[in-house]
């Protein structure tokens, strides 16, 4: 297992990280999830990793609620438990319910069952399916 760092013992560089995401949270530094304690071991990873999940959940065209959907799925289909926990927490916390989740899982299964069936059957795409 790998050996997390708590706040107080992080580099400048990993607590600059956790402070900008404490204080976008509204939680003490102190109480940031282990992701961001087994990231602090490697700063540059932290800051680009940081950088990468303030913009894809920035403000935009989906709202935060489907952008979290996005993240349990495919959390879900690469097997991540930590993901699938974390994500599946702030989804619940952005509004999803016991039945939206359930239908939620029927796509996500639904889908994976369609992708393996398909690449197993070396299905070609269809000529519609193709940009233009």
């Amino acid at each position: 297992m790998p050996k997390l760092i708590e706040y107080k013992d992080m580099s400048p560089r990993a607590k600059a990280v956790v402070d900008g995401i404490a204080q976008a949270r509204g939680i003490d530094p102190a109480d940031i999830n282990n992701v961001w304690k087994g990231l602090a071991r490697h700063p540059d990873v932290m800051e680009r990793f940081a950088a990468e999940m303030k913009a894809a959940f920035a403000p935009g065209k989906l709202d935060p609620l489907t952008k979290e959907l996005i993240y349990l799925a495919v959390s879900i289909t690469n097997q991540c438990e930590y993901c699938i926990a974390s994500h599946g927490a702030m989804a619940r916390r952005k509004g999803m319910t016991e039945e939206m989740f359930e239908e939620f899982m029927a796509v996500v299964l639904a889908a994976q069952k369609g992708n393996k069936i398909t690449m197993a059957y070396r299905v070609p795409v269809d000529p519609a399916f193709e940009e233009k």
